[in-house]
């Protein structure tokens, strides 16, 4: 037996006495939760029509009256789910009917070592609910929790994902336009320039023939599909500005060196994205995502910030091996790719920061064909948390410079 199966008999129940414990393993065409009642041992298992809000909400209340007449007292129910591909909806189910829920990161949850270890989803459920308890009683590093953005916070990070979408189509449009072309012997076509059907009307093959009937019927149509995604993107980007025009220093566009103007104890993502936006080497691309993807979130520490975004260091230390691995990409992916584009501009637009006078030195001292790549990558972890320092303390990276008026 291993070392978990010699556990207390109480030591499950040790933290919440009075409460229900529960876990949900939550998939497509069914749900499976799993329970643990007040001074019980046994784990009970419980299975459910995948969204079934209704029955969900019926069988935990029938769980909480079990267990108020066994206490002889009211009970409370706590319960953990992982985030997946059923967002946070029934979070907020829970939450709006009195239920105490937890978000998890699965990937936080430690994990057997062995080389073919069953996986069930009554075991998940089990793992799920053990992780709960420990956490409940305090057990450090045991797992992290995700913070569930509210409706309004998810529904405007929306808008900001839904143009890399459309941006993707774009791109997939236009190279699909150029393949087709290019079987025929044609190139220099551009497919996003205002004159693209005139162009097209011209355009003769390799052989100087005229485009086939079908094959220029299917261009038309590719260009009717890439001129709908060109209008939803500027669509987009439309109220996206809208949303920037709504923040709180859109009258106040004068910012003197060295001055943050006030936004209150508590910023909206609108206020920190126009406030990002003052400094030289930050878009409205760039300020939007970094306030609806990250600094909308309460980070207590700059290392929780370069975690959240990826940018973490990863170190393999054992006895004498001493190995670095790189970044741990274990965060948002969007907000890893805009703090390297990023990274570049304010080396670019911001020479005489101190950031980039570090870049220059880290540079100077690291060789190899990679040496710049490298280095940009921890220029960005430093940048996002400086630019988180900015928005939510008001320090200003030093030697950066601000926008003409």
């Amino acid at each position: 037996m291993t070392c978990n199966q010699h556990s207390h008999r109480l030591a499950a129940t040790r933290g919440e006495h009075g409460a229900v414990h529960a876990s949900l393993e939550l998939a497509r065409s069914r749900w499976l939760l799993t329970a643990l009642l007040p001074g019980s041992e046994k784990m009970s298992t419980y299975t459910l029509t995948g969204g079934d809000g209704a029955a969900l909400l019926e069988l935990l209340e029938r769980l909480r009256g079990r267990a108020e007449q066994s206490l002889g007292e009211p009970a409370k129910i706590i319960v953990i789910q992982e985030a997946g591909l059923d967002g946070f909806w029934v979070h907020r189910l829970l939450e709006r009917h009195g239920v105490e829920s937890h978000v998890v990161d699965a990937a936080s949850i430690p994990a057997p070592r062995r080389g073919r270890r069953a996986k069930t989803d009554k075991i998940d459920g089990q793992t799920l609910l053990r992780t709960l308890l420990a956490w409940l009683r305090g057990e450090p590093r045991v797992c992290s929790m995700v913070r569930p953005p509210s409706p309004q916070e998810e529904d405007c990070r929306r808008l900001i994902r839904q143009r890399a979408v459309l941006i993707k189509e774009r791109n997939s449009e236009v190279s699909r336009i150029d393949g087709l072309l290019a079987a025929q012997g044609i190139a220099g076509y551009k497919p996003l320039r205002r004159d693209r059907r005139a162009r097209l009307a011209e355009l003769v093959t390799g052989l100087g023939e005229p485009l086939p009937v079908h094959l220029a019927a299917e261009i038309g149509r590719a260009l009717e599909r890439l001129e709908l995604v060109l209008r939803q993107i500027r669509e987009v980007e439309n109220e996206r500005q809208q949303l920037l025009d709504s923040a709180n220093l859109a009258n106040n566009p004068s910012l003197p060196d060295g001055t943050i103007p006030s936004i209150g104890p508590n910023p909206s993502p609108s206020d920190q994205a126009a406030l990002l936006m003052r400094l030289k080497g930050v878009g409205i691309e760039g300020a939007t995502t970094l306030a609806y993807e990250c600094f909308f979130h309460p980070f207590a520490n700059r290392r929780q910030v370069g975690a959240f975004a990826g940018l973490a260091a990863t170190p393999w230390r054992s006895g004498q091996i001493i190995h670095e691995q790189g970044i741990s990409k274990a965060g948002n992916p969007r907000l890893r790719t805009i703090m390297i584009e990023l990274a570049w501009c304010w080396r670019r637009y911001q020479p005489n920061s101190a950031l980039t006078q570090w870049w220059r030195q880290r540079l100077a001292a690291t060789k190899g064909k990679h040496a710049k790549a490298i280095a940009v990558v921890a220029l960005a972890r430093k940048l996002l948390v400086a630019l988180w320092r900015y928005v939510t303390q008001g320090v200003v990276p030093a030697g950066a410079s601000f926008k003409a008026a």
